[in-house]
């Protein structure tokens, strides 16, 4: 055998041994059925269990929105400050979102070692810095847009295109809820607005529609919860009980009718929330050394605040075993950059404003949880739509978009604490080290909730849609 043959055998020999290994791989999946949950349309959110033991029991998901930079933040790179102000090898002409970038530019805020790990995280949010050994950070995750709009699409449903369901809407379907008397998901937008998408972040896209996130927060409760005052409670209580038998007839009637069954359950819930909703937003039971932790009577900055009380919200939802919620940090609705992370002019001006509206809010948040014993079954996950650029926009003093490497952070039920997994090249453009991406991120979620997510699916138009699409895997090493 001469030499060539030898060589040309060896090659397709190894790729056969390859393609083998994919085909039986694939077989054992083929053999496993898709999980769609049996859901009587009556009760909708009864608990379901997962498809394996399960680690969370619920998950809270922190989203900044506009792109939060991770190169001023938590993705400490030496030699961005080494090369500060000074072109980017081979980066000549490099055009991004908004156009040509010029010199790199290092942190506009000072990175310090934190917590007994050392972790070196920044000044602009020195609070949740200091829980850094409580904190897994994933530095190389991966984005599919640099446009807001689908890139925050795709964090919340899996999809840079619309009409997708969200991950709350994936959980609550698949598991249910514990908590007779409020919703199973629950969004609770930043009190300056909505994020640049809307009500699409807590859609239940083609799920059924009882699956889709209730939206409110502590500057708007939800509405209408109070009985008039010309309806004594007598009356009140009388007109539910006749409801209630008329219901039961109409169902007795009409058995195998889904949507009147669903109609049914959607008020009488909305019924219930009438008097738990209405405790829960009243944070008057709240402790003045709980406000003062979060930063929620800090009277000089209202926006923080505001938040703040957010913050205290989501904790008294995930007690009550709210199943999954969803609590924003930046708004839309003020334009580029001024409520929000989107630093594309004076990044420097105005994350100085956004910093301290965050920091403490979510770093009470993290250290009240724990002191609760509440991380001890809750996922938390903070997130963003995609990063930011290490170098400057030609001609401006901000951060173009960047979806080739960010950052994003996890902490709670089985998940390895004070650990950082990837890594961006060395200035922060590109994840190169275990990359990582958004369909890893859903998968693990869902799998740290017991879910399979190759199996969850729904059948929808001749397809057996899923969070992760065809895609993802469990990121097992920032497992506990």
């Amino acid at each position: 055998m001469h030499r060539r043959l030898f060589l040309g055998n060896s090659v397709s020999g190894l790729s056969s041994i390859a393609l083998l290994a994919m085909l039986a791989n694939d077989s054992a999946r083929a053999g496993e059925a898709p999980i769609r949950p049996a859901i009587d349309p009556s009760r909708p959110y009864a608990p379901r269990s997962p498809h394996f033991p399960a680690r969370a029991k619920r998950v809270l998901v922190i989203f900044a929105s506009g792109a939060i930079s991770h190169v001023d933040t938590f993705d400490y790179k030496p030699e961005l400050v080494a090369k500060h102000d000074m072109p980017m090898p081979e980066s000549s002409g490099l055009i991004t979102f908004q156009g040509e970038q010029g010199n790199l530019i290092q942190p506009r805020w000072q990175f310090r070692p934190r917590g007994q790990s050392g972790k070196m995280t920044s000044d602009l949010l020195p609070r949740i810095g200091e829980l850094a050994d409580d904190l897994c950070f994933i530095h190389s995750m991966t984005a599919k847009s640099n446009t807001h709009g689908p890139a925050e699409s795709q964090m919340a449903t899996g999809f840079t295109l619309d009409g997708f369901p969200s991950m709350g809407a994936w959980v609550s379907y698949a598991l249910g809820s514990v908590c007779e008397d409020l919703p199973a998901f629950v969004a609770i937008p930043d009190p300056r607005g909505i994020p640049q998408i809307g009500q699409r972040q807590w859609s239940s896209g083609f799920l059924p529609a009882a699956f889709q996130g209730t939206p409110f927060n502590s500057d708007r409760p939800i509405p209408h919860l109070n009985r008039p005052e010309t309806i004594s409670l007598d009356t009140d209580v009388a007109t539910r009980r006749m409801v209630q038998q008329l219901n039961g007839i109409q169902q007795a009637s009409r058995r195998d009718d889904e949507f009147l069954a669903a109609r049914i359950a959607s008020y009488e819930l909305a019924a219930r929330m009438q008097l738990a909703a209405a405790k829960l937003s009243d944070l008057g039971d709240e402790t003045a050394e709980t406000f003062s932790l979060y930063g929620a009577d800090d009277t000089s900055n209202t926006n923080k605040a505001r938040f703040a009380k957010n913050c205290i919200l989501a904790r008294r939802l995930l007690e009550r075993d709210v199943r999954f919620v969803q609590l924003f940090n930046g708004s839309y609705a003020m334009g580029e950059g001024v409520g929000n992370w989107d630093g594309h002019k004076v990044i420097e001006q105005q994350y100085s404003v956004h910093g301290p509206i965050l920091d403490q809010p979510v770093a009470g948040l993290i250290t009240d949880m724990k002191r609760r014993g509440l991380l001890d079954d809750t996922l938390v996950a903070f997130v963003t739509e995609f990063g930011r650029m290490p170098t400057f926009q030609k001609g401006a003093s901000g951060r173009d978009h960047n979806p080739s490497g960010f950052t994003v952070w996890l902490t709670g039920a089985g998940v390895r604490r004070g650990m950082s997994y990837g890594a961006t090249d060395e200035f922060g453009y590109k994840a190169v080290e275990s990359v990582t991406t958004i369909y890893d991120l859903h998968a693990t979620i869902l799998h740290l909730l017991g879910l399979d997510h190759e199996r969850l699916s729904f059948y929808h138009n001749g397809i057996e849609r899923r969070l992760t699409d065809v895609h993802g895997r469990v990121v097992r090493d920032i497992l506990s």
